[in-house]
């Protein structure tokens, strides 16, 4: 089946009561067993529940994998693949992750045994170096949050392969529709299925999606031990907004290289960072990579003060965290997505008080380009 197709019907069957064409949000903790010892193959709901079972079918078709599992967060999500190592292993990281992302790694996880060096992983060079014998995961996003830099990632996979690694891809930004790292050689696809997979800013969640049987087991393991479960409504949520993921990821892609392209020639901004520019130092590895570039652009206003004053006449654009929901969003990453990378570290990435994220909604693009007028006049 093609991709649209099965965005709408991968792990949707018609309700066997009803013939309900949508699968029903079952809003239930347990079930009924037919006998003792033996039930229909669901028994508790924080274990199995057919509206998040419809749901990680859908996703683990989307991404080609063999397995998915869904979860509370995107955190949870990443904290449940960070269960495939333990506590002495060492992780080689992309060094410009989200700030979330950073925080577990570096706050939490470091604290129960675990080691992180972060590298620029569009080198692969870099990513050589940095393995250790202690080495166990790579973990990646690409583009990365919110520089946009990419890595190569069939590269990556080889090296980790060759090596006995798990390799980790971060997809949250292009979503299967414009990459599938595991076609490309991954091992596990993470995701905020918050931003553009459910594509509607009404729903907080995660996913993981798997190549291997053996993590398959020991992420769906971890699923039910930690219980940091998709709710059935949320999972509905997202279950309805992957039916029109393909529309949207075109008309964030169309609208997005349309802002591109006028910010990178507006006097007021000094510089755009977006893969789909040919301009982007990484445009050709965009193209054999990725189907598209989608909505996410940075870009840096001529300074720190430019950028106190851009925001403020926006009218259009909201002013929020979270990126990938149908209407347009845009922040200032250093005080807000990625405030809890230390300051010495955002400023060795570029985090700079000058640097603006912008998440291309879906609107007349005519209206989000006089809106981003409005805030750079006044910059």
């Amino acid at each position: 089946m093609g991709f649209a197709t099965d965005a709408i019907h991968a792990g949707v069957r018609p309700d066997p009561t009803s013939g309900s064409v949508m699968t029903p949000i079952y809003q239930t903790s347990t079930y009924v067993y037919e006998s003792p010892g033996k039930s229909t193959g669901y028994d508790y709901a924080r274990t199995i529940n057919p509206t998040r079972s419809a749901l990680e079918e859908n996703l683990r078709v989307l991404e080609g994998g063999r397995a998915a599992s869904a979860f509370a967060s995107g955190m949870a999500a990443i904290s449940a693949v960070m269960t495939l190592v333990k506590a002495g292993d060492h992780v080689v990281v992309s060094h410009n992750v989200y700030g979330g992302t950073y925080r577990l790694f570096a706050r939490v996880l470091q604290d129960y045994g675990l080691s992180f060096t972060y590298v620029d992983t569009s080198k692969i060079g870099n990513v050589e170096a940095a393995l250790r014998p202690d080495t166990r995961m790579v973990y990646l996003e690409t583009p990365t949050n919110p520089i946009m830099i990419l890595t190569d990632i069939a590269q990556v996979a080889a090296l980790c392969r060759a090596r006995g690694l798990i390799s980790v891809v971060d997809n949250t930004f292009l979503t299967p529709c414009f990459q599938r790292p595991l076609d490309l050689g991954a091992d596990v696809v993470v995701h905020s299925t918050t931003k553009y997979l459910n594509g509607h800013s009404d729903s907080v969640g995660g996913a993981v999606i798997l190549a291997r049987a053996e993590h398959a087991e020991r992420i769906q393991f971890v699923q039910n031990s930690v219980g940091a479960i998709l709710s059935p409504f949320d999972s509905w949520l997202v279950l309805r907004g992957l039916k029109t993921l393909p529309l949207r990821m075109r008309a964030h892609d169309l609208n997005g290289s349309k802002v591109a392209r006028f910010l990178e020639g507006h006097p007021g901004v000094a510089r755009v960072l977006y893969p789909g520019l040919p301009s982007h130092p990484q445009h050709d590895l965009a193209l054999r990579q990725t189907r598209g570039s989608g909505g996410m652009i940075s870009f840096y206003l001529k300074s720190s003060e430019a950028a106190g004053r851009f925001f403020k006449p926006l009218r259009l654009c909201a002013l929020a965290e979270s990126l990938g929901g149908i209407e347009t969003l845009i922040c200032q990453p250093s005080t807000m997505t990625h405030a809890s990378v230390p300051q010495e570290d955002r400023q060795k990435l570029g985090l700079t008080d000058a640097l603006v994220r912008i998440s291309v909604g879906c609107e007349d693009v005519e209206d989000i380009l006089a809106d981003l007028e409005r805030g750079l006049a006044a910059s």
